[in-house]
């Protein structure tokens, strides 16, 4: 088999590639939200001053929050090999336990521990066993084509930590089941209901995606309304909670920028990866339930009622949207799966930028996207990989689109240009999956629609036409 012919058939769509700059944040903002998801650990950020600065401004953490992570700044000595790496590490971590006693430490490399060839693998074996607390070591650097990567990169990491069942002792799995049972107190009717659905005989399936506790149990909960059940998540709440993953194991991720986490747990894992659309908007969470089911052989019921319910839930937001015109400049790796939802709300995508297209894992939400866009009569969207920025904007000034999803860094420019625009990194930390949350993304996707409007309606119009000429 050629390579040509392992690459999934997605010819109706048309690919196109800028070779522009990576216009998105470092991802090393992945600390941002993964500190706070696995509860017992402390991440390490090992890098430049430069680094320390970007995560203060963009976390944006209270000042009377103490969050579990820190910044290892590299000093000259360090760089030029005055100091021993090891000594150094060692020095910070044993900080750590002694203030925090974290279950894991994580340690992010930057680019600066790229270029200096910093042994980070090397050095954590080594003093993990000297301190007695694991370190994860993960290369969430600047090299990386988008920001969301940074989670990847730190899954993958921690997939090969998952114990198998045999590491995994009676008591340590008489805890794990106290856990679960105590996380179940408290649940409304309808939840303890869907507990009670038997469960069908299936192999074990796991989760990966770092999603908010809520997004978790509504995610568990409709596979559980179709007798699936749900091994573990990675990353589980606590570090100490990692699924138990043995060889033959199902996994399905829940974001597609996971590329990187469903390669590991392929290779290094021997697991059997569910190629599944994401679950983002109802006809995407319908399609992810869907295809789950059709591998473990279990007959779906009831998804397409519950998806035309959801639909009728929203229908004041659809006619705001429907009928006009997207495009997408590319941030977040999140614009295929945002593009298809968008496309079946009754939008036009003019344009799909996206920093990079991992064919074979979005392999299911392309076809998704293809024949989302036949079943509403719309054209097919060009794929334009690693744009370049200034041939996006003039694109952007001929197709005039109503509405443009963008990084932070463009977006004041075009609304100077009387071009409507949405930060594309709030689509990152908004919960977007699964059914019971559709109201939410369109609650974005409207908002600067809805201010035109209300600009409108107070005679602003020509005001800001004019601002937009000068």
């Amino acid at each position: 088999m050629t390579l040509a012919q392992s690459q999934p058939n997605t010819s109706a769509l048309e690919f196109d590639c800028d070779t522009g700059n990576y216009h998105t944040f470092c991802p090393i903002s992945c600390v941002a939200w993964l500190y706070q998801k696995i509860e017992d650990s402390f991440f390490l950020v090992i890098g430049t001053k430069t680094c320390g600065y970007f995560l203060q401004n963009a976390m944006g953490v209270m000042i009377f929050a103490e969050p579990r992570y820190a910044m290892a700044e590299l000093e000259e000595a360090d760089i030029s090999a005055q100091l021993n790496d090891y000594e150094e590490l060692k020095r910070l971590c044993e900080g750590i336990k002694r203030d925090r006693n974290p279950s894991v430490i994580v340690w992010i490399g930057t680019c600066t521990t790229e270029i200096i060839k910093m042994d980070l693998e090397g050095l954590a074996p080594r003093l993990e066993a000297e301190i007695g607390i694991p370190i994860v070591v993960a290369r969430a650097n600047g090299l990386d084509y988008a920001f969301t990567q940074g989670e990847d990169t730190v899954l993958a990491a921690m997939a090969q930590r998952c114990p198998t069942s045999e590491e995994v002792t009676p008591a340590e799995k008489e805890e794990r089941s106290g856990i679960q049972k105590l996380l179940s107190f408290g649940r409304k009717k309808e939840e303890v209901a869907i507990e009670e659905t038997p469960y069908h005989d299936h192999p074990p399936l796991v989760l990966f995606g770092s999603v908010p506790d809520p997004i978790v149990t509504q995610m568990t909960l409709e596979l559980k309304r179709q007798g699936i059940k749900v091994s573990g998540w990675l990353p589980a709440k606590r570090y100490t909670d990692l699924p138990v993953i043995d060889e033959g194991y199902y996994v399905a991720g829940i974001n597609p920028f996971l590329s990187r986490t469903a390669t590991t747990l392929m290779r290094r894992r021997k697991c059997k990866l569910i190629g599944a659309p994401f679950p983002i908007g109802p006809d995407g969470t319908r399609a992810w339930v869907e295809k789950i089911c059709s591998v473990f052989n279990i007959e779906p019921q009831g998804m397409e009622e519950r998806e035309a319910k959801i639909w009728e839930s929203v229908e004041d937001y659809l006619e705001i949207i429907r009928g006009k015109s997207v495009y997408f400049m590319g941030d977040n790796l999140l614009e295929i799966s945002l593009a298809r939802f968008l496309t079946r709300c009754g939008m036009t995508v003019q344009e799909i930028g996206i920093p990079y297209m991992d064919k074979r894992y979005q392999a299911a939400e392309l076809a998704l996207l293809e024949k989302t866009c036949n079943e509403m009569g719309t054209p097919l969207p060009k794929i334009t990989e690693k744009p370049d920025n200034y041939n996006q904007i003039q694109r952007i000034q001929e197709l005039h689109p109503d509405l443009v999803i963008t990084g932070m860094a463009h977006a004041n420019p075009l609304e100077a240009r009387g071009i409507s625009t949405k930060w594309s990194v709030e689509f990152t930390f908004a919960q977007i999956h699964g059914f019971s949350n559709t109201r939410d993304i369109l609650e974005l996707v409207t908002r600067p629609l809805r201010r035109n409007d209300s600009l409108k309606d107070l005679g602003w119009e020509k005001l800001v036409k004019e601002e937009a000429k000068v």
